[in-house]
């Protein structure tokens, strides 16, 4: 199939490659992508994107000795083909294949875990000091673009990056961002020229005679210096890195292999961190990706030849995602207080529709979650109600500002909290399964999860015009529960909802659990014939302890279903609730996700393996009746 990518079977067998070969070994690799890419889903635009920079990489280091940080990790599927992984492509994302990010367990040549974006400075900066530190001679590389240098920490490892005595060489994948577009003949020159061992000898050499003459020598070197300061800011544009002390090169060209693999060699000479600054085109050589590499950026199984996603389904019901998008912009309509604000995921989050209709209130901050919720905390002290709309995996960077800006002075913002719970193919760093346990543990922060897609409009009104301080909302991935649409009890601050009334044992449900509890309860009473209590819990902060001391008078077994792991979660406040109450007879089941860290795979697999499957709920609950 593959004439010239079946010789690479390890780490370093691109050096063997011809380079006459070098196109036609691209070629191969994007064919490879986008065959095994459309069967499993993925990260394809952006991948497609890197094949030549990947490979001047892999010509310029040795792996696993030498280190490639990849930022995003999404980005890594050409460095795994060129590793050995070839094969596993097939298998990629699926429950025990590879990971669509760098894992550290899967290859020692992946250096780093990157799921979560702007981090790869920090981490190569950190191998590299430790190279120092012990003497040894292996070279780092930090590859960052696709957005990520929006991100606070990308600045941060830059301001520490001037103290390495080193090299490292940081790369900024260049694909669709607002930097200079300084190309051309003149780029080329200076670039060639500031690179050039002879020039630096030669610059050095001028200063010391200057110098050197008496009396005037100093004054002249600085006056000269400050006119070339002056001259660099006009031509070169990276001069925001030269003045932070860093060395800049670029633009290149990232489809150039020849010119990126020289520009590496120069670099690699520098004895400091060096920025160098990479063009290329994401969906590269895959027309459809070239042209919409939004839409291919993270997608399902797809056909080739026309780009539609293979699994079509007839099943009409809109994602939560939608729904949230639809009732924000209903609402917006007639309240020009309403501002939304996402990092860098405007479709992600449901928000296209409210960016192109309320363009002055939408606010996009880039990968800057931290920023987001500190700038959303300060329009809402000025009478503003904005609705910060993030994955639950990416809300979690920003706890601190949650805690601190918004939650101390009760700032009314209103936090959509979306990929709650299994999240699915992205694995441990995207899973939504912590949200319960880090915002629960903030006194005033109202927690509420809906049960179906009604009660999801109900609660964002309701925390928009209802509670007077801060809110948030957790939803899963996917397609919504539209049933119980027949038990739709107005919201009330902290009160639980009763579906079903019985004895014995009551079902405590959590969000997308409600749903599981159902067909559990119908389960137990046709096989057990216990009609047990349901309750859709609402709110995980704060929760409705006075239904559950009341229920807990008829009943002897309580079942809390959340889709959280256990530590923190609201089965643990309720348990810690009844324990502090001297309940001993009531027998406590929590049904949550392990304190562990969740691998890829389907979302309903992982969730059946994990003891959330409503089988596995059934069994638990029958192995403890008496």
């Amino acid at each position: 199939m593959y004439n010239i990518l079946e010789q690479i079977q390890k780490p370093n067998d691109i050096k063997n490659i011809n380079p006459a070969q070098y196109k036609e070994l691209a070629k191969e690799i994007r064919t490879c992508l986008i065959r095994n890419v459309s069967k499993t889903g993925g990260h394809l635009a952006s991948n497609l994107g890197v094949v030549e920079l990947t490979m001047a990489i892999h010509l310029c280091l040795s792996f696993p000795e030498d280190k490639v940080i990849w930022d995003v990790g999404h980005q890594s599927y050409v460095h795994k083909i060129l590793t050995g992984r070839k094969d596993m492509l097939k298998n990629l994302r699926q429950h025990d294949g590879i990971s669509g990010f760098p894992k550290m367990c899967e290859s020692d040549s992946d250096a780093f875990n990157t799921g979560h974006a702007s981090t790869s400075v920090s981490a190569a900066l950190g191998y590299a000091f430790a190279r120092q530190l012990q003497d040894k001679n292996n070279r780092v590389f930090a590859v960052i673009g696709d957005g990520s240098m929006t991100g606070g920490m990308f600045f941060e490892a830059l301001n520490n990056a001037v103290n390495l005595k080193s090299n490292m060489v940081i790369i900024m994948n260049d694909n669709n961002m607002s930097i200079s577009r300084n190309v051309g003949g003149m780029s080329g020159y200076l670039t060639k020229l500031r690179t050039d061992d002879r020039y630096r000898q030669f610059n050095d050499n001028v200063k010391g005679a200057i110098k050197s003459i008496p009396g005037i020598g100093d004054s002249v070197v600085e006056k000269v210096s400050r006119s070339k300061s002056s001259i660099k800011r006009l031509m070169i544009p990276g001069m925001m890195f030269e003045d932070m002390g860093l060395t800049y090169i670029g633009p290149v060209d990232g489809h150039n292999v020849n010119e990126l693999v020289k520009t590496f060699k120069d670099a690699m000479r520098m004895n400091a961190p060096v920025v160098i600054h990479v063009k290329t085109k994401k969906g590269k050589g895959y027309r459809l990706a070239e042209e919409n590499p939004s839409y291919f950026h993270g997608i399902e199984p797809f056909v080739v030849k026309s780009g539609e996603l293979r699994n079509k389904t007839s099943d009409c019901r809109p994602t939560y995602t939608q729904v949230f998008g639809n009732k924000i912009c209903e609402l917006a309509r007639k309240d020009e207080s309403i501002a939304a604000i996402c990092a860098a995921m405007p479709q992600g989050t449901g928000l296209t529709d409210f960016a192109e209709e309320f363009k002055d209130r939408f606010f996009d901050v880039g990968i800057a979650e931290e920023h987001a919720v500190t700038f959303a905390a300060a329009l809402a002290s000025d009478n503003m109600k904005p609705v910060v709309a993030i994955y639950s995996t990416f809300l979690q960077r920003s706890y601190d500002q949650i805690l601190h800006d918004v939650c101390i002075c009760g700032h009314h913002v209103v936090f959509a909290i979306d990929r709650s719970g299994i999240v699915g193919n992205d694995g441990e760093t995207h899973q939504g399964i912590y949200d319960i346990s880090y915002l629960t543990s903030i006194p005033n922060l109202t927690v509420m999860a809906p049960k179906n897609d009604v009660e999801f409009e109900n609660m964002l009104e309701y925390a928009l015009y209802q509670i007077d301080g801060p809110a948030a909302i957790r939803y899963p991935r996917g397609k919504v529960y539209d049933g119980l649409h027949e038990y739709n009890e107005p919201v009330e601050y902290g009160k639980a909802e009763i579906i079903q009334k019985g004895g014995k044992i009551m079902l405590l449900a959590f969000g997308s659990m409600v749903s599981k509890a159902v067909n559990v309860c119908n389960m137990l009473y046709d096989e057990c014939g216990i009609k047990a209590t349901l309750v859709n819990m609402r709110f995980a902060n704060p929760i409705d302890y006075e239904l559950i001391d009341e229920l807990c008078r008829t009943h002897d077994t309580v079942v809390t279903l959340e889709e959280n792991i256990l530590s923190g979660s609201l089965s643990e406040h309720i348990a810690s609730h009844l324990m502090w109450k001297g309940c001993a007879h009531i027998k406590c089941i929590p049904v949550t996700l392990p304190d562990s860290y969740i691998e890829h795979g389907a979302q309903e697999a992982l969730r059946e393996k994990y003891g959330l499957g409503e089988k596995d709920i059934f069994d638990k609950i029958r192995g403890t009746i008496s």
